[in-house]
This record gives C-alpha cells, sequence and structure tokens, in this order.
C-alpha cells in the first residue's frame, strides 16, 4: 500500500473506534478482514499510527483545533512521525486512495511547529511533544489535560497522585514502550538467553538479574517477532513488562513455601512465581474467570514449571482447603489499567467515572477473599497496573481498618529479599517507595508500565 492508501485506512480505523467505543484492536481486526489486500507491514504501519494518535489524543486536537479521526491522523504523521507539510500535503490529495486534499485551516495547522510540538535539536522536521511547555501560541495556559495527554475528568486524580509534575509524568504514559522481557531461570542463565536475544537486539536490564529489554522500534516499524525466536519457543524467556516483574519479585523468598495466585489470569507474573520459587514448594493459580485461565497450561509446560496446580471455576475447583494455609497470597488485582496507557492507549479514552467505581469496589470485595487463605505469619502482595490512589493507597486503607489481623510491610526490602534485585535496582527503587510503604512504579521513572506494589504481613 502506498501512504495515501495506509493513511486513508488509519482514518477508517480511528473513526469506527471512536463511533463505536470498541477496543482499538478489534477495529483494526475488523478493517484487516474487510480489506485482506493490506500485508503485514501496511498492518502493522496503520495500526502505529492509529496508536500513536490515541497516545497523544489531547495534544494534536489541539494543535489541529479538531479532535475528529482525520485531524488525529495527520496531526500524527506531521508532528509525531516528522512528515513534512509536504508529503503530508501530497498523501492526502492522492487519488483515488487519499483521504482527500487538506483544507486551508488543515494546512494552517499543520504548517507551524507550534508549541505543543516544538522543534527539537535545530531540525526542521523533528517534532515532538515537549511535556514541560506552559503557554500555546497565543500565550494563553494550556491546561494539563492537553499536556499529559489524558481524559479532563481524570485531572484531580492524577494530580492527586503526582502533584506539579503531573503533566511531566503523564506525558511518559504517552510514550511507547519497549518490548520487556523475563529471562526464566528454570531453562535457562541470564547469559545465556541474553546472547540467544542479541538476535533481536535484547539487552540486559540492569535493575533485576532477570529483565532484559528490545527497545521500542521506529513507529511506522513492527516490533521484533520474540514469539517466534528459538529462545522463547524454548522456554527461556516470556514477554513481561519490567514493573510487573519487580511486581512479581514482591513476593519475596518464596523457595520451598505455599504460595497461591489469587487473579492469575494467564499466568504471566505465575510463571515468575515458579521461576522464583525454583519448583520447590507447591504454587496454586487461580483465577475468578476460567477463561482467562486458558493460556496457563501450555506457558507453563513451554516453562518448565513442575510445581504447579491450577485451581479453575470452570471444574468445579475452589480454594477451601486452602485457608489460612499460605505463605504468599500474591493478588494481581482487577483494576482501571491506567498503568498501561503506553502499550493500550485506546483504553484511557474509554474509561468512565462509573467504570472506575465499579474497579475500586471489585479491588475491595478481592482485598476481603483473599486474606482468607493467608495463614498467620504469611503475607499478602497487593498489586494493580494502575497509579490511581483511588485503587490503591485508599482500599489499602479501607482493608487495615475492617482487618486489624493485616499490617503494611515495605515493600522494597520484600523485593530485596527475592534475590532478583540489583544495587543499582534497589537505588533505582528507593525514590519510589510511597508514604505506606509500597512502590508506585511509572515510565517517567523507570520504563515500565504504571504499577503500584503493597506488602501486608498477617498477625
Amino acid at each position: 500500500m502506498r501512504l495515501a492508501g495506509r493513511l486513508s485506512a488509519a482514518i477508517e480505523i480511528l473513526g469506527d473506534f471512536d463511533a463505536r467505543r470498541v477496543p482499538l484492536k478489534t477495529a483494526i481486526a475488523d478493517w484487516g478482514r474487510n480489506n485482506r489486500y493490506a500485508g503485514a507491514k501496511d498492518r502493522a504501519w496503520i495500526a502505529g499510527l492509529c496508536l500513536d494518535a490515541l497516545r497523544r489524543k489531547r495534544s494534536l486536537a489541539a494543535a489541529m483545533n479538531d479532535d475528529g479521526a482525520r485531524a488525529l491522523a495527520l496531526g500524527a504523521l506531521r508532528f509525531l512521525w516528522g512528515l513534512s507539510i509536504d508529503e503530508v500535503s501530497d498523501a492526502a490529495a492522492e487519488e483515488p486512495h487519499g483521504p482527500g486534499v487538506l483544507t486551508a485551516e488543515e494546512k494552517k495547522s499543520l504548517e507551524p511547529l507550534t508549541s505543543l510540538f516544538p522543534a527539537k535539536a535545530g531540525t526542521q522536521e523533528e517534532v515532538r511533544l515537549d511535556p514541560g511547555f506552559r503557554r500555546g501560541d497565543r500565550g494563553e495556559e494550556v491546561a494539563p489535560h492537553v499536556v499529559g495527554d489524558f481524559p479532563e475528568w481524570l485531572t484531580p486524580h492524577i494530580t492527586r497522585v503526582f502533584g506539579d509534575d503531573a503533566e511531566r509524568a503523564m506525558a511518559a504514559f504517552a510514550e511507547r514502550a519497549d518490548v520487556d522481557l523475563r529471562i526464566n531461570t528454570l531453562k535457562a542463565t541470564p547469559e545465556k538467553a541474553l546472547a540467544a536475544l542479541k538476535s533481536v537486539k535484547g539487552e540486559a536490564v540492569p535493575i533485576l538479574t532477570t529483565a532484559a529489554r528490545i527497545a521500542a522500534p521506529d513507529p511506522s516499524e513492527r516490533a521484533p517477532a520474540v514469539t517466534v525466536i528459538p529462545a522463547f519457543n524454548k522456554g527461556w524467556v516470556e514477554v513481561q513488562d519490567l514493573s510487573s516483574q519487580i511486581a512479581a519479585a514482591a513476593a519475596g523468598e518464596v523457595r520451598g513455601l505455599q504460595v497461591l495466585d489469587y487473579c492469575a489470569g494467564g499466568g504471566g507474573k505465575t510463571l515468575a512465581l515458579a521461576a522464583m520459587m525454583e519448583n520447590t514448594g507447591q504454587l496454586y493459580a487461580y483465577d475468578r474467570d476460567p477463561r482467562r485461565l486458558k493460556p496457563i497450561y501450555a506457558r507453563a509446560k513451554r516453562a518448565g514449571v513442575r510445581n504447579l496446580q491450577v485451581r479453575s471455576p470452570a471444574g468445579g475447583e475452589t480454594l477451601d482447603d486452602l485457608a489460612d494455609k499460605m505463605d504468599v497470597v500474591f493478588v494481581d488485582a482487577p483494576c482501571s489499567g491506567a498503568g498501561a496507557w503506553r502499550r493500550h492507549p485506546d483504553t484511557k479514552w474509554r474509561l468512565t467515572e462509573k467504570q472506575l467505581a465499579t474497579r475500586m469496589a471489585e479491588q475491595d470485595a478481592v482485598l476481603r477473599q483473599a486474606a482468607r487463605f493467608v495463614k498467620p505469619g504469611g503475607r499478602m502482595i497487593w498489586v494493580t497496573c494502575s497509579f490511581l490512589m483511588e485503587e490503591n493507597e485508599d482500599r489499602l486503607a479501607a482493608f487495615l481498618e475492617e482487618d486489624t489481623s493485616f499490617d503494611s510491610a515495605d515493600a522494597l526490602e520484600t523485593v530485596v529479599a527475592s534475590g532478583l534485585l540489583t544495587a543499582a535496582g534497589k537505588a533505582t527503587l528507593a525514590p519510589l517507595v510511597t508514604a505506606d510503604s509500597a512502590l508506585r512504579l511509572t515510565p517517567d521513572k523507570l520504563r515500565g508500565d504504571g504499577f503500584y506494589v503493597a506488602v501486608l504481613v498477617r498477625r
């Protein structure tokens, strides 16, 4: 496909996403089924433009004076991908595949390099968002939700977390994410796995001894096909965000223990826990939605996990026999997913106040349910892929007031006890400790997703 056709496809998909309020991947898949002529590179390019347009939706809309699908796609090409005004104009006007000649208003919005997307390093075409700007081209104050590219209704929630640094912190959530990998020590040493990852430009992350990373590719390029390389299929590595790996490490020293992954889902953290346990003790995986557990069986087999017992509601299996018996209960709780906005930018525009309230109620219920499996002296690890205090500190404060048999513990020291954290990693995480001794992990500090990790100990 030529640039004109790709641009038109991105506009069509963004329009469908906005009209139907479906996940972006659904809109992309639907378009692909109706346009089977598009090759893999075409689909990667189109998806990349759509994702970047949604990552920067508010600032692009401000620069273009229009928040429609066409304006977002044109603005993303110009301001995020660095195409010249002539290249954008030619693609739009190309017949029969282009989306149509640029209007005078569009040309006016695209031609100047606005304060939203200033020139960088003295070049005319290399442009990107500067999260430090405070005023627009006409000297007006620019709203924080425009600078940080997030829904306006979340402003008080976000400033509560980040204070005066909210705009810069949130700009990091609008960046493209790297491909993070966890080295599976049940199958390979870090040295062996890293040598195998050279083919996809994987490098060690000096925070955890088992973390690796492939830098985010150019926006128009496909991410490396990690799942087809031999190292992945041999079970040497798993795709897992760095913050997620740190959250799993917060289980601490777990060799030989009884461990329950209460909201296991597809098993990403379950497999990390199994590797930390070195196939000793007993690991249980449970999820109230049995469909989410489906991938865990094949993943565990590939990873060489031998101490795992999956308890699925689909088979009528319960956890009643585990009450008061678990050394560690790991709770990767249902949440808004705000921490994953870099990877799933469409979700921040679909999140509503009602949905947030629903997640908070679910979290209260999950905390009460999971607590009954922790034995006296055992610990519960509370994890959300969210940076919002309403889903984290507030939930734990309410729980601790209700159940006085638990106390907060130092999450950083528990991560240290896992043996996976390097000295550099401890120095990196130390400033991220919250007032309640938990960890708030964010991409501006860690280049990982947004996570909250807390440790509670039962008396």
